[in-house]
This record gives C-alpha cells, sequence and structure tokens, in this order.
C-alpha cells in the first residue's frame, strides 16, 4: 500500500511561521510521529512525503535520522492541499491503491492505517471518520439557526483516506478543468458520482491545527507511552 502525506501548510494558527509539522511533541518533531505510525503498519510499503522545498532539508535531517526501513520519497507540495495531492500522485510510482494521509493527524495508529488498506480492497474509496457526539446547528450569515441536522447521521472526517488511484487521478484532473476547489479528496469524490465508504476512525486522531491541540496530543502521547 501507498501513502502520501501531505505536509506542505505553515502553523499560522499555532503563531509559528514555520511549517508546524517541524514543532515538538515529546522531544519530537510532529511529523515523525506520523512517520513512525507509517513504518509500523503492516500494510504501508512506500510513503510519499507532500511538502514545501524550503523544509526539505529539515525533513531529510529527520528522516536521517528515524532510518525508516520504507522508502520515503520527498514530493514538491502546490500551494493549496488539493494541489499537494495532485503533486503526490503524480510521483506516485505504479500504484493502484494509495492512502492519504495529513501529516498534522501525528498520533493516527498503524492499527488505523492498516484498518483503512485492509477496507480499501473492497471499496472505491474511503476516508477514516468519527460519529458527533454534539448538536450541530445550522446558521445563518447572522447567526441565527436556520436547522439542526440529525446527528446520527453526522460524522467527522479524518485521514487517513483512501481510494482507487486511476479513479482518484480522473477526479483530480476533473478538478483541475472545472476549476474546483475542495478541502479534501473525499469530496473531490463525491463531486464526481463516486461512492465514499466510512471507515470507524479513532477518537485520539485529532489534527495538531492550535495551541491546545498541540498541548492535547501531548496528554495523549504520554498516556499511550506509560508516562503519566
Amino acid at each position: 500500500m501507498h501513502l502520501l502525506i501531505p505536509a506542505a501548510g505553515m502553523g499560522r494558527r499555532m503563531g509559528s511561521d514555520r511549517n508546524k509539522l517541524l514543532l515538538m511533541l515529546l522531544g519530537k518533531p510532529l511529523i515523525t510521529w506520523t512517520l513512525l505510525a507509517a513504518e509500523a503498519s503492516r500494510h504501508i510499503s512506500w510513503i510519499g512525503l507532500i511538502a514545501h522545498p524550503d523544509d526539505f532539508p529539515d525533513f531529510k535531517e529527520i528522516l536521517a535520522e528515524l532510518s525508516l526501513t520504507k522508502p520515503v520519497q520527498l514530493i514538491v507540495g502546490g500551494t493549496t492541499r488539493q494541489e499537494s495531492v495532485y503533486n503526490g500522485l503524480q510521483a506516485l510510482p505504479a500504484a493502484q491503491l494509495v492512502l492519504i494521509h495529513d501529516g498534522a493527524r501525528c498520533l493516527a495508529t498503524p492499527q488505523l492505517l492498516d484498518r483503512c488498506a485492509e477496507e480499501l480492497l473492497e471499496v472505491p474509496g474511503l476516508i477514516a471518520a468519527v460519529p458527533v457526539k454534539d448538536t450541530i446547528k445550522v446558521v445563518d450569515a447572522t447567526g441565527v439557526i436556520e436547522s439542526t441536522p440529525n446527528r446520527e447521521q453526522l460524522w467527522a472526517a479524518q485521514t487517513p483516506q483512501g481510494f482507487k488511484v486511476d479513479l482518484l487521478q480522473q477526479c483530480h484532473a476533473e478538478a483541475r478543468s472545472q476549476h474546483w476547489e475542495v478541502t479534501d479528496d473525499a469530496a473531490l469524490f463525491e463531486k464526481c458520482g463516486l461512492k465514499v465508504q466510512i471507515v470507524q476512525g479513532e477518537e485520539t486522531n485529532l489534527k495538531v491545527t492550535t495551541s491546545m491541540d498541540l498541548s492535547l496530543a501531548e496528554f495523549v502521547l504520554r498516556q499511550r507511552l506509560g508516562t503519566i
């Protein structure tokens, strides 16, 4: 199974002027925890790390220290996540299936990666997700509630997301032709009329976006490592 890791973002919501995946979490850069999960996965055999060229030296240094047994290829990212994934798809070696996992979701377990990899053998596309616990309100531009959707039908999307490579490449080609802009590849699949299956995600698979997220991630990791 091939894995693409979009890692070209900045840490502006962290109050940082550098790639947030280079920020430290329990003595290791955020991206290290993501790479270690991929290394421990039974199904991942190749990793594409999509990043801005300015960050290549830092990522190369991290990779040298990790000495992973699986090949890792650095791929030039784009100005948006969508463009970065497109670049990653072009750089894939011969592959029929691909998982795409945000580097900022550094708490995803190898078991989640494997569960998605196994499910992808049976479906054209999938995403890890968890049921929404809170009641969700749809509001208008003035802040007035318009509706309350049924919570039982709401799931919070995570990554990894997985797809048959040829179908996802076709969707990205169509997006470039139609000038579509989406927030994730599952939405692109949906716009092309293709089905996306839900795979049970993990409550701890949070996306590190703010300083509070970083504190929560540290707490989760300390629990896993038995240091608290």
